[in-house]
């Protein structure tokens, strides 16, 4: 089913998005470090032009609140494992580079349902409503998300430092075992663009529009390589490699289903 929002207000950020349906060109290859491992990749937005905008025209997710970007609500937690790299970059941070520094997991996290769920554990969300890992613009020590600020201080990539949900957006990953018809079983990965959908039935009310909209495909090189970090963690070295080849022949040849937000680009 589905679920048609309408924006009349021209000044809202929806007003100038693409529709969500549109043709997409998908590719699928044997990861060269696995031949049981296929991943099945969204070409149409690999090769788009979008480009993280945060403090450079982004509108936030929640109205009014622009200058908080996407970290307007905690992160949570994939796995034991991504809140244990957490911990240990929260270790690296001071009251001089984190504005709303606290002492204690349990001072810094909390726990939270999405659509029903079990309870699970996420980053706290400040009372006037920022993720607690958020400076104001005009902190003394930087604006913006703590952790990814600590990252580049220290000369590592803030995917090392940040929960997974917040380095890997706006790629979506899902995995799956799947049953061939000749007996065989394939992990199938698939890389794709995180739309409106990812985030459930709200996410059709939701003020995420970076994705799909005209403002955000700016960037100066195709997605797969400005997210090439972002990528190689997802899917492995090898898995990126051959990826990178594929997206970079099909590039030469021209997509016949560009994406809709982004300009008109050859190679």
């Amino acid at each position: 089913m589905e679920i048609a929002v309408t924006v009349e207000d021209p000044d809202e950020p929806r007003s100038r998005e693409v529709p969500l349906d549109f043709p997409r060109e998908w590719l699928e290859f044997v990861d060269p470090a696995d031949d049981t491992h296929v991943i099945r990749a969204d070409l149409t937005w690999l090769l788009s032009r979008w480009t993280c905008i945060f403090a450079r025209g982004c509108h936030g997710i929640v109205p009014g609140r622009a200058e908080n970007g996407c970290c307007s609500h905690g992160a949570f937690f994939t796995d034991s494992d991504d809140e244990k790299r957490v911990k240990a970059a929260v270790k690296r941070l001071t009251p001089l580079t984190w504005q709303h520094h606290r002492k204690g997991f349990n001072n810094w996290t909390e726990m939270d349902t999405i659509d029903g769920d079990s309870p699970a554990r996420r980053t706290a969300t400040r009372e006037d409503g920022p993720c607690v890992f958020h400076n104001d613009i005009d902190f003394v020590g930087g604006g913006g998300c703590a952790l990814h600020a600590q990252a580049l201080r220290d000369g590592v990539h803030p995917l090392e430092y940040k929960p997974d949900v917040c380095w890997q957006l706006p790629i979506r990953r899902d995995q799956d075992w799947t049953n061939r018809a000749d007996g065989s079983r394939i992990l199938l990965t698939t890389l794709s663009e995180f739309d409106r959908r990812g985030w459930g039935e709200g996410g059709h009310d939701l003020h995420w529009w970076c994705t799909s909209s005209p403002e955000a495909h700016v960037g100066s090189k195709h997605l797969y390589l400005e997210y090439e970090p972002e990528l190689t963690a997802l899917i492995g070295k090898k898995a990126f490699t051959r990826l990178a080849e594929l997206c970079a022949a099909r590039a030469k040849l021209g997509l016949v289903a560009p994406h809709p937000a982004s300009p008109p680009q050859e190679g």
